[in-house]
């Protein structure tokens, strides 16, 4: 509870920093008996919806508007996830991509965290829609970002043409940061998983820890450098693979 006012988070046209100390949870269709926490939304500026669900064990979660994909993270516990006549178990870390339309539930067997990130579909002529992906963070390989081996990628999607969304874990050794300022034309929503440091975006340079929610809007200018004694890491989407033309047709 805040006796002062004081908080780091902070909303700005082109960017966001929002931490746990001002999450709201509200109740959201197609979840039963789960509080979520709105970090992203098209309210704020975005393209897309990106939110934690607080499921108790027993609380369930299906999606409730069509023509949505869907990627579900689990940050704590365990659920189960029924898509395609298929049942799958998700533990921390476990993860599932759900294309739009393709009916799915999830059911929390322990208390259980879960980011989800939902976004309207973009289709692309000549490319198949994705299919069900289902994965564990943990098991996938890492990619060194532009052969620094202090900064580890692990991709948990597919490149290919048929995702219109990149989601993706970064892992920075103690002192590693990114090799510059980026400025790009793609969105993203990031959550701190673990460890700390400092965020450039925009302008304006800001303290990060496990549990703090960034929006960065197209273009704006963005930078990481890890502080401390042990690893950050960070989940991050972005959207990939379309032309942004194709919104003004």
């Amino acid at each position: 509870m805040s006796l002062t006012g004081a908080t780091r988070t902070r909303v700005q046209p082109d960017h966001a920093l929002l931490t746990p100390d001002t999450f709201v949870r509200v109740p959201l269709p197609g979840w039963s008996n789960t509080p979520c926490i709105v970090h992203i939304s098209p309210e704020l500026g975005a393209r897309f919806k990106m939110y934690t669900a607080e499921m108790p064990a027993g609380g369930t979660g299906e999606m409730a508007l069509a023509g949505i994909e869907r990627f579900a993270y689990v940050l704590e516990g365990a659920v189960r996830l029924e898509v395609a006549g298929t049942t799958h178990r998700l533990e921390g870390d476990g993860y599932a991509y759900l294309p739009p339309d393709v009916p799915h539930r999830l059911e929390a067997e322990t208390a259980a965290r879960v980011l989800l990130i939902d976004k309207p579909y973009q289709p692309l002529v000549g490319a198949d829609l994705p299919e069900v992906i289902v994965g564990a963070e943990p098991t996938l390989s890492s990619t060194p970002l532009m052969g620094d081996e202090a900064l580890q990628v692990r991709q948990m999607l597919p490149d290919h043409l048929s995702f219109d969304m990149a989601v993706n874990t970064m892992a920075y050794a103690p002192g590693a940061h990114l090799p510059f300022v980026e400025t790009h034309v793609m969105e993203h929503g990031l959550l701190m998983l673990e460890g700390g440091g400092v965020y450039r975006l925009a302008e304006q340079w800001y303290p990060v820890v496990a549990g703090d929610v960034i929006w960065m809007a197209s273009y704006c200018p963005q930078w990481f450098g890890a502080l401390g004694k042990t690893q950050a890491k960070y989940l991050i989407y972005k959207d990939v693979n379309r032309h942004s033309l194709e919104a003004l047709l």
